[in-house]
């Protein structure tokens, strides 16, 4: 009879939130049939298992709940909304008389008769309050235990170390008989086969996780006097069962809040134009290995200004350091714990305690939690996890002679050192990487690991919770999808590894953690904290490279400008035009220097851009990355240098950018194009293109597609089609002969006012 009872509690278990739901949606189309048989059924078999079992209480409230749903189905009932609420509180009393027995406690039956007579006609409605997530132990069967499946794959995973020692037994023999090879290739494909079958006993739909969604939605919207609707997409989606299990909370907390805090009351949203109903989306997909799940609403999103008040008003952060924090850090403050943006607290909220642990525990079995705030719109949450616990996709790298595995969810992408879009520089005593224009810390797996540099030709884009670095590796030898385990303590100890694995190669391996790895490298991503003792009202710190200069002088220039920092030969460094110029990669740069570079054949370049025009800064060396003070003493004379700065008790001077770009031009991509009506006579690609180049124009015999031409500049003479830019025409003579206007060719100064004056008036 336990094995029945059990049973009996685990098939209830399994229906009861569903249920609930099914019951919330009848309640909106009162119509559908379906939904209204698929509630009398559940009534009904708990009805009959109960006479079976011997459970009066059960078989009480079940049968009195399928008589008033019978009237309903006959049509001799309205499933109007206080029918509703009392059939949802028979539900839940049995639920709740499930759990006593699953537990081997006793409860009151005094309430089951109030229930029963809230189900007449004209009986006063059930108080609709919302209800609180009843908190049991996770039952671990579902059907069958789920440490059993556990020691299944334990189990498959020793005997696909067995299949590879054989394999590599019959390798090292000279001869090996063809039944015992057809044998092993028999044997691997059923032991792989067996394998991918104990993975996907562990799967089941998301379902589960969001069938007790609208009920909640339901009783709490109902409790704090709004009007929600609930749209959920990708319920087939399957995840792990304790994954399942483990998400619950986290899910149910991330839509109590949503309704609570994000989606206004039905007169607030009048008034800001919006429908009185609010709308809460939340929806799951699979992308490979990884489940996205979005919850999003329509309410007013963060208000981050009143989240950074209430942390400085916490004492979480300071004032100096909340008005430097950039917006993104700001919105993240919701995950501190003790912030809320609430004045009071609620049964719902407000005692600063949830978002943490909503994220810690997502992070926990491998997930990440991103926000998208949009303020007066709604706000966006998304978790992205794994799709099973049990089964870890990895890639496998290489460092020296060693092999590590690494999630794969914490890969971003695998560049090739080698490749154009890379570039790895030195500042003081770091490396940083830049891939595609974007800069992030360089760490080298192997110098961090003790192996030394080695051949380092790949570059991992590691994704951590507070930013991204390269991580700098020999090769990748393989992907896997690798069952994980701790390792021993003083491994686990050192704070790089998350646990250890058993790949197909029977080669025990450890899995490196990637927040651990960026922990001891000492990668900082947050914005450091402003001094307290500065001026009130600054602007957020500048940061800069300090160097020393060829004159034996050190100064710093803002990071902003610092494209990156090269070694160039001196040969490659010619004085032509009246200037320094750096000739490197087919072009030609400007360069500034402060001394001589004497015998050096290599010296450093700074390689300075505003994103448009770029230019060289020749210099000693660079030192380090620091933060420049607020007060900095202004030069006097002009010239490159903007002041002096106060940098660990010495003197430093600051260079001036905008000094050092005045007068360099627009550059080519955004200079004013000239269209030029060339005559055959090569006149005006050898006189006149590089005059006006000289002048910050580009001149273009052809239109590119999109280009629109400033002016067009033709000969007197020269027949023109119509032009969607202003004519500038050129004689040949010193005085004009003709009545249009024109201008001589070889007056430069007039050319030049003439091609701005056009140019303005076409503005």
């Amino acid at each position: 009879m336990d094995d029945l009872i059990q049973e009996f509690i685990a098939e209830t278990r399994e229906t009861l939130e569903p249920l609930a739901g099914e019951i919330v949606a009848w309640e909106a189309e009162p119509n559908d049939r379906a939904r209204l048989d698929a509630i009398f059924r559940f009534v009904h078999t708990v009805k009959g298992s109960c006479g079976f079992l011997d459970l009066p209480r059960l078989a009480r409230l079940s049968h009195a709940a399928e008589d008033v749903l019978a009237q309903v189905r006959d049509g001799k009932r309205v499933p109007d909304t206080a029918l509703v609420s009392a059939v949802l509180a028979i539900v839940d009393r049995i639920g709740e008389l499930v759990e006593a027995i699953d537990a081997g406690i006793a409860l009151d039956d005094a309430p089951e008769d109030l229930l029963i007579a809230a189900l007449e006609e004209d009986a006063a409605p059930v108080s609709a309050t919302p209800q609180a997530v009843t908190h049991r132990t996770a039952s671990r069967t579902v059907r069958l235990n789920v440490d059993l499946l556990d020691r299944m794959m334990n189990g498959m995973s020793e005997m696909v170390l067995a299949r590879n020692e054989l394999a590599r037994r019959l390798r090292d023999e000279a001869v090996v008989e063809p039944r015992v090879e057809a044998a092993l290739e028999r044997l691997s494909l059923t032991v792989a086969d067996m394998r991918d079958t104990v993975t996907r006993t562990r799967m089941q739909k998301i379902d589960a996780l969001f069938s007790a969604l609208p009920r909640i939605v339901r009783d709490t919207a109902a409790g704090l006097g709004k009007a929600v609707t609930l749209h959920i997409d990708g319920a087939d989606v399957e995840l792990d069962r304790e994954m399942i299990e483990m998400m619950r909370d986290p899910l149910v907390h991330i839509v109590r809040n949503a309704i609570d805090h994000g989606i206004e009351t039905p007169a607030a949203r009048a008034a800001a134009g919006k429908r009185e109903t609010g709308r809460l989306h939340i929806s799951a997909r699979q992308s490979g290995n990884q489940v996205l799940v979005e919850i999003i609403d329509d309410g007013q999103g963060i208000d981050t200004d009143r989240l950074v008040a209430k942390a400085v008003q916490s004492g979480l952060i300071g004032e100096r350091e909340a008005a430097a924090m950039p917006p993104q850090a700001r919105l993240e403050l919701i995950f501190s714990p003790g912030v809320t943006s609430r004045d009071s607290v609620t049964d719902i909220s407000g005692r600063g305690v949830g978002m943490d642990v909503v994220r810690a525990n997502i992070e926990h079995i491998g997930g990440r939690v991103a926000l998208d705030n949009r303020p007066g719109q709604g706000l966006t949450i998304s978790i992205q996890m794994p799709l099973t616990l049990s089964i870890l996709p990895t890639i496998v790298l290489g460092a020296g002679a060693q092999r590590f595995a690494i999630a794969r969810q914490a890969i971003e992408e695998i560049v090739t050192i080698r490749s154009d879009t890379v570039r790895i520089d030195r500042v003081g005593g770091a490396s940083v990487a830049a891939v595609r224009g974007q800069r992030m810390p360089l760490v080298s797996l192997g110098l961090l690991l003790g192996f030394g540099e080695g051949e380092a030709r790949l570059l991992a884009i590691v994704s951590v919770r507070d930013g991204r670095f390269a991580l700098a590796f020999d090769a990748v030898l393989d992907t896997e999808e690798l069952v994980v385990r701790p390792a021993a303590p003083a491994v686990m100890a050192t704070g790089l590894y998350a646990g250890q694995t058993l790949p197909d190669s029977g080669l025990p391996m450890l899995l490196l953690d990637a927040a651990g790895i960026a922990t001891a490298a000492g990668l900082r991503f947050v914005p450091e904290a402003i001094d307290d003792t500065v001026a009130a009202e600054v602007m957020p710190p500048v940061r800069a490279l300090l160097f020393d200069d060829l004159d034996g002088r050190r100064r710093a220039v803002p990071l902003a400008v610092v494209d990156r920092v090269e070694t160039v030969g001196v040969d490659a460094i010619r004085e032509t035009a009246g200037r320094l110029r750096l000739v490197t990669g087919g072009a030609i740069i400007p360069l500034h220097a402060c001394g001589s570079l004497g015998t050096r054949a290599n010296t450093a370049v700074l390689r300075l851009t505003d994103g448009a025009v770029e230019i060289g800064y020749v210099i000693a060396e660079a030192i380090e990355i620091v933060a420049l003070p607020a007060e900095i003493a202004p030069a006097r004379g002009g010239g490159f240098v903007a002041g002096v700065a106060m940098i660990d008790g010495a003197p430093v001077e600051v260079i001036d950018a905008h000094a050092l770009f005045a007068g360099e031009g627009n550059g080519v991509a955004h200079s004013p194009i000239c269209l030029l009506h060339c005559d055959g006579s090569g006149w005006m690609e050898v006189f006149l293109k590089p005059a006006l180049e000289a002048s910050g124009y580009r001149c273009v015999a052809a239109l590119a597609p999109g280009e629109t031409p400033a002016v067009t500049l033709a000969m007197e003479e020269a027949a023109l089609a119509a032009t969607p830019a202003p004519v500038v025409r050129l004689r040949r003579d010193r005085l004009p002969s003709g009545a249009a206007p024109s201008v001589y060719r070889y007056d430069r100064a007039a050319l030049i006012a003439a091609i701005a004056e056009r140019t303005g008036a076409a503005a």
